[in-house]
């Protein structure tokens, strides 16, 4: 009785197409279109259509104005009838930018210390995220909830201790040790130091202490301890993913003769390069955006090799002349320009990795399946 059922609806909806197509176009049309199935679609559709339309606008149309702004020239901003459409159209601003304010230097050094941070944190964050994914060992839950409380406590409440840290670092006391020579035959940390000078630390010593603030030290150092900006985020999407990889490969590659640490590389590593490309995107736009960090390590702007500290506009207002009429309209285009150049390389970045960062945040466990 259940195995003919499927066969008598299949043949009845079958005989019931058939003697759809058999009628008169004109009355197919009325079936299928004046009906109230019909128009409560249609106003769905059209009411759906207009509310995105209405919040693209609001979102994308600022975007827009500072795009259309950045290829206007100076007498378009006194000139009532120009909105977004420039009359003179220039690339001025742009080259200005390029040229007078340094954006060369300040892109290549954001691009070297954001790509080869975003990196160390991804390899640091994998090795934490797989110890607490795939081990038992006692203390697990603490550990992971100690994670998760590096992205609820906020990082200005860790300012002001951890600035200190960084301009009199010194491990347990290792420096102060090293300073008294008796033990070990050094006279004077100085005169190890003095010998060196990488990234600046041959100058900062004092108190027997390195300071390593206008440094890039504490970024390494902070990243490679899995301390970083977001790297509380990181292990825990990489926990999540870690968790849904079956138990079984990993067994198979013990039975095969593999330790724990090739198991890692060659298993474990190919299956996670969504997730790792995820992760390190995560990590590469955020300290390519970072002024916090940035901020605290480096004293000075002109000290700090990162993008958003060292474009000086300045000498863009001055080499185009702001001083008229629409001075104030000028000059915001011209920060608004500068922003555009600034986020302009992680819109590449997004825009040829986009796949990764969809499939990697789906397999996150961030989304509701």
């Amino acid at each position: 009785m259940d195995n003919s059922t499927p066969k008598i609806a299949k043949e009845t909806k079958k005989k019931i197409r058939v003697e759809f197509d058999r009628t008169p176009l004109k009355e197919r049309m009325k079936a299928k279109f004046l009906n109230f199935y019909f128009f409560q679609t249609v106003v769905i559709k059209l009411f759906r259509f207009i509310f995105l339309l209405g919040i693209a606008y609001v979102v994308l149309f600022p975007f827009f104005s500072k795009i259309a702004g950045s290829f206007m020239g100076r007498e378009d901003f006194i000139d009532v009838t120009v909105r977004l459409i420039p009359k003179n159209f220039t690339i001025d601003i742009y080259k200005a930018i390029w040229v007078h304010a340094d954006y060369t230097e300040a892109l290549l050094n954001t691009t070297l210390i954001s790509v080869g941070l975003a990196v160390l944190q991804t390899f640091v964050c994998c090795f934490i995220a797989y110890g607490l994914a795939k081990y038992k060992f006692r203390g697990n839950g603490i550990v992971f909830l100690l994670v998760m409380i590096t992205m609820i406590i906020p990082h200005r409440t860790l300012a002001s201790s951890m600035s200190m840290n960084f301009t009199y670092f010194d491990i347990c006391g290792i420096l102060s040790f090293l300073s008294g020579g008796a033990s070990v035959g050094i006279e004077s940390i100085d005169q190890v130091l003095s010998q060196i000078n990488v990234f600046g630390l041959a100058e900062t010593l004092a108190d027997n202490s390195i300071n390593l603030k206008n440094t890039i030290w504490p970024f390494i150092i902070l990243a490679s301890t899995g301390l970083a900006f977001k790297n509380g985020l990181y292990v825990f999407m990489l926990r999540q993913f870690f968790r849904g990889i079956p138990d079984s490969l990993e067994e198979s590659a013990y039975i095969d003769g593999s330790g724990d640490f090739k198991t890692f590389i060659q298993i474990i590593l190919p299956m996670s390069v969504p997730m790792m490309i995820t992760v390190f995107l995560f990590a590469f736009c955020w300290q390519w955006t970072d002024t916090f960090y940035t901020g605290m390590f480096f004293t000075s702007p002109k000290e700090a090799p990162l993008m958003l500290s060292s474009l000086d506009l300045k000498k863009v207002f001055s080499v185009l002349d702001t001083e008229y009429a629409g001075q104030n309209l000028y000059e915001t285009a011209i920060r608004n320009t500068s922003g555009i150049m600034i986020i302009a390389p992680l819109v590449i970045v997004y825009i040829f990795l986009q796949r990764y960062l969809v499939e990697g945040i789906e397999r996150s466990g961030l989304t509701a399946e």
